[in-house]
């Protein structure tokens, strides 16, 4: 199911920005996304994946064959990157994981050139509820688009895989 994510998530981002310059993948794990979008876009001129877990930036940095594709150990609400510096965010199945999204997704806008396009797959249930600990996480998609415009997306669209959902917003 991972490998279908992933390229689900692919196919997304890549039909919302079809020639992207410049990617960075937050959470890119062993650098799945990353590896497929270089084969995909060989005109693509960079390639950037951050990952909170070092042994996992490890592990994908030892996969990598392709010069543009570089990785580094950082957190989605500290990215370590000049404003504006992307003209593709990509997220996939690391959103819940974020301590403090709305924090996150401030941080992938200030990585977004003018017209930049973030797309994040994640789980989305309609069928949450509030609770303590659920109430400052965006498990649902009216939490999650209010997130996102809060911190200056414009109204996103909606694809959807079953509990699964890829959010594409544009900067």
């Amino acid at each position: 199911m991972p490998g279908n994510t992933i390229e689900r998530t692919l196919d997304i981002a890549l039909a919302a920005v079809p020639s992207p310059r410049r990617v960075l993948d937050v959470g890119c794990g062993p650098g799945t996304l990353l590896r497929l979008l270089a084969a995909r876009r060989p005109e693509t001129e960079a390639l950037v994946g951050i990952d909170a877990a070092a042994d996992v930036v490890r592990a994908a940095s030892t996969r990598n064959r392709d010069p543009r594709i570089r990785y580094g150990n950082a957190f989605a609400e500290h990215l370590p990157f000049a404003d504006g510096g992307f003209d593709l965010v990509v997220s996939t199945t690391s959103f819940d994981h974020w301590h403090d999204q709305r924090q996150g997704l401030a941080e992938c806008a200030r990585m977004l050139g003018p017209g930049g396009t973030l797309v994040l797959s994640d789980l989305f249930s309609p069928l949450l509820g509030p609770s303590a600990w659920w109430r400052r996480r965006a498990r649902t998609r009216r939490r999650a688009e209010r997130l996102l415009t809060e911190v200056g997306f414009r109204p996103p669209t909606w694809h959807s895989a079953l509990l699964e959902a890829t959010v594409v917003a544009r900067i």
